[in-house]
């Protein structure tokens, strides 16, 4: 499926610029990120520094940018206007993987079985994302492009689609039994017999990030970026205990996300 995803990616990307190219007029950028996730799921006490912590993965990403500002098929500018010089549209293909534990006091204090049921439940959550996102850049496009050293903050909304791969599972045997799992992942869920699932699926999110880029060379950047991921949906972490009766965990999961990227300028 990821390589699927790749090769779409690339052939969408190829394939729309030439297009676009010959209509529009504009420049590309190509780039990579990187960096740690935090995954907000039902795992742990929510709002738990050692949750937070704990429940983190990494995420890679390959990113595209068209440029409004510049077109490669003079090597010009564009006419100036306001969306030019301001706004750039950004296409990705990332993934991140995030291994989940229970944090947080209800795992501290006395023993118990429940407890150590919650001490012994353990996930992973592996997800793949295609989408755009649109950035604003409040500075002049142009004079960034120009002034190497320069800063370009930026802020980003956008949708992705998410693949996911979830798995859910105990060091004390299989779940679904009352000796292996805590009572509210007993309970059903949706078309779940349980609050817990092994699944592979796909949700739409929304994406805002906020960040700035630094002027290497001129065809060079280097780019820092903290992202906010909000999922449509509760499983994405294999966790949903009846929200109906655990009116903690009705939230549907979200990530943060900080990067650090290079993006380079084609021309």
């Amino acid at each position: 499926m990821i390589q699927k995803l790749i090769v779409f990616f690339c052939l969408f990307l190829f394939g729309f610029s030439n297009v676009a190219i010959a209509q529009f007029g504009f420049s590309h950028e190509i780039g990579v990120i990187a960096g740690p996730v935090a995954f907000q799921s039902d795992y742990g006490e929510r709002h738990d520094l050692s949750t937070n912590a704990g429940n983190s993965g990494f995420g890679i990403g390959l990113i595209h940018y068209m440029n409004f500002s510049y077109t490669a098929e003079c090597n010009c500018y564009t006419p100036e206007t306001y969306f030019n010089d301001h706004f750039k549209l950004r296409s990705e293909l990332s993934y991140n993987k995030t291994n989940f534990d229970h944090f947080g006091q209800w795992i501290e204090g006395n023993p118990s079985l429940g407890k150590e049921q919650l001490k012994a439940m353990n996930g992973s959550s592996a997800v793949t994302n295609i989408g755009m996102q649109l950035e604003f850049f409040p500075l002049s496009i142009r004079d960034f492009t120009e002034t190497i050293g320069s800063f370009g903050p930026f802020i980003s909304l956008g949708g992705q689609y998410s693949f996911y791969n979830t798995k859910a599972w105990s060091t004390m045997g299989p779940l679904g039994t009352p000796l292996t799992t805590f009572p509210k992942y007993l309970t059903p869920t949706d078309d779940r017999s349980y609050g817990f699932s092994t699944e592979s699926s796909s949700v739409w999110s929304v994406v805002s990030s906020v960040g700035t880029r630094y002027k290497l060379s001129p065809l060079s950047d280097l780019m820092v970026d903290l992202r906010l991921q909000y999922y449509f949906s509760d499983w994405v972490d294999g966790l949903k205990p009846n929200p109906d009766l655990y009116k903690e965990n009705k939230a549907n999961d979200w990530l943060i996300w900080f990067n650090v990227g290079y993006i380079y300028y084609l021309q």
